[in-house]
């Protein structure tokens, strides 16, 4: 007589061994850790020197956690540059560049995303173009042009040659084709305009985009270093990354001090970057998601 054959019945995923998950995770958050402590370290050794003393930027072996902490870096780099000037040169350089590419991108972005003109492919294709061209082969016929404008050491010479990226209109262009044609169809039965519907309609449905493209332009323009040091003869046209680079090959400037004022004003370049970051960051992170879902 044979005995009864049994069907294994699968084992619920609640009743499953977890042990190879329990295991995996702390490793995954230590490797994590210790891969944001490495990337993190220059950003911390230079904020930390900025209030060390000439003591403790000299010493041998280096020494991190500042002995005394002090602000005289902060105060001798206020008293030997005039900061205000070179931090609201790069204000105003950085809003500008923001606002225009904010305007002109996503104006542009909808254009190819959502109106029927001829040529618009042929318009995307030159944005796609652009994206391939490395951004140093422009520079020559940019100050060319400036100079033949009158431009050089004008804001106006470093606002305008970024004043639209083609990353941003491609950005702009992607999240804008993700609102329903329909949307915008039931807009214009009712009588609404294209410049309505842009910024009453389009704009409130992408911010993401926008928060995105702000944090990108805002930073990228904050950084330009290449530029401004073209662009600008009169010292008092200089943004705070040419300032701070004038300043570190000045021959007259003390190592230890001197070396501590780079560092305070190196923190004090990053610190804006930082805050529009924090202030955006949520907007940007669901951007990013959202990105990539399309």
């Amino acid at each position: 007589m044979s005995a009864p054959t049994t069907t294994a019945r699968p084992v619920p995923a609640q009743d499953r061994p977890r042990g190879r998950g329990r295991v995996r995770t702390p490793v995954l958050y230590t490797v994590a850790s210790l891969g944001l402590l490495v990337m993190s370290a220059p950003f911390l050794w230079m904020a930390l020197s900025a209030f060390k003393t000439r003591r403790d930027l000299t010493a041998s072996p280096p020494v991190w956690i500042p002995s005394e902490w002090t602000l005289s870096n902060f105060t001798a780099l206020l008293d030997q540059l005039d900061m205000e000037r070179y931090f609201l040169n790069s204000l105003i350089v950085a809003v500008l560049v923001t606002l225009c590419n904010l305007l002109f991108c996503s104006m542009l972005g909808y254009a190819l995303a959502k109106l029927e003109f001829t040529g618009r492919s042929k318009v995307f294709g030159v944005v796609l173009a652009a994206l391939m061209v490395p951004g140093n082969l422009l520079i020559l016929p940019l100050y060319v042009l400036m100079t033949k404008l009158g431009l050089i050491d004008t804001y106006a010479g470093l606002v305008l040659p970024f004043a639209a990226g083609a990353f941003g209109v491609f950005l702009m262009r992607q999240f804008m084709q993700s609102i329903p044609d329909e949307l915008l169809e039931a807009a214009r039965i009712d009588g609404a305009g294209e410049w309505y519907i842009f910024c009453r309609i389009v704009l409130p449905l992408v911010k993401p985009a926008l928060a995105t493209l702000t944090i990108f332009t805002f930073l990228g323009s904050w950084n330009n270093f290449v530029w401004p040091l073209i662009a600008t003869n009169d010292p008092d046209k200089y943004t705070l990354p040419v300032a701070l680079a004038t300043f570190a090959n000045d021959p007259n400037r003390t190592v230890g001090g001197g070396n501590g004022m780079l560092m305070a004003g190196s923190l004090l370049v990053v610190l804006p970057v930082l805050l529009v970051f924090v202030v955006l960051q949520r907007h940007f992170t669901q951007g990013i998601a959202t990105a990539g879902l399309k």
